[in-house]
């Protein structure tokens, strides 16, 4: 299986006979120029699923719905609330409130819930647990809000870690913000998330360009046994 990182919250799982790609936002390059995705993914033999978390447009860019002109064989796979917004139609995909799930014969994925709109992923394939968390984080904003607010964000949080916690024992990659608009306590949710959840593979994302300073979170990561991978550019690529 390969993981390639390609913007924001999008990444693409490249399999043998299929690809998964989830939250495209934008290609790797200039839009006006051919990124990885229109490049060479919507090219590739195989079945091509496309997942999006929620409306919000830094994960949710209707201009997936045109890629259905380009091939057949895509299955869309939606949280509802891209629906209930209008940004696709009924026809256009499977749409998944929290805790429903889809399966076919590649994969099986189960809907878990967001501290914002929306949803998060658990993919299961080829023996493998991957869990794509949306906007699932700890938006706590303690440098923001009043103490009473913040501590209102981080309990919605680790409620809904704790409910996937119940049921996901371990994880071989999870895809999760590290977010440093956040501010002093950016790590926060990324931490409680892998101290939760023994995670093999931890993929950062919703950063923006902020690699060095997102990569700072590696020796926290470490303590856990968990891999943290330090992106450097959009389009890098790990097999695993």
């Amino acid at each position: 299986m390969k993981l390639t990182y390609i913007y924001h919250s999008c990444f693409a799982l490249e399999f043998d006979a299929y690809t998964v790609i989830v939250d495209y936002y934008k290609d790797t390059v200039h839009p006006f120029e051919k990124g990885l995705i229109h490049s060479q993914l919507l090219n590739k033999p195989g079945k091509i699923y496309v997942l999006s978390s929620h409306s919000h447009p830094d994960h949710f860019n209707p201009e997936i719905l045109l890629w259905k002109q380009q091939r057949e064989d895509l299955q869309y796979i939606f949280s509802q609330d891209i629906l209930d917004a209008g940004l696709a139609t009924k026809e256009d995909a499977i749409y998944l409130n929290k805790l429903d799930t889809y399966e076919d014969n590649h994969l099986k994925i189960k809907a878990y819930g967001s501290t914002d709109i929306g949803i998060s992923f658990l993919i299961q394939a080829e023996g493998k647990q991957i869990f794509h968390a949306g906007d699932l984080n700890n938006w706590h904003w303690n440098e923001e809000c009043p103490p009473e607010e913040s501590q209102e964000y981080e309990n919605n949080y680790l409620n809904e870690l704790e409910l996937l916690a119940k049921e996901v024992y371990h994880l071989d990659l999870a895809m999760f913000p590290v977010d440093p608009r956040l501010g002093i306590d950016y790590m926060r949710g990324a931490e409680q998330f892998i101290s939760r959840i023994p995670t093999d593979i931890l993929a950062p994302m919703h950063f923006g360009e902020s690699y060095k300073k997102v990569a700072a979170f590696s020796p926290y990561a470490e303590t856990k046994k968990c891999k943290f991978l330090k992106w450097t550019y959009k389009g890098e690529k790990i097999t695993f």
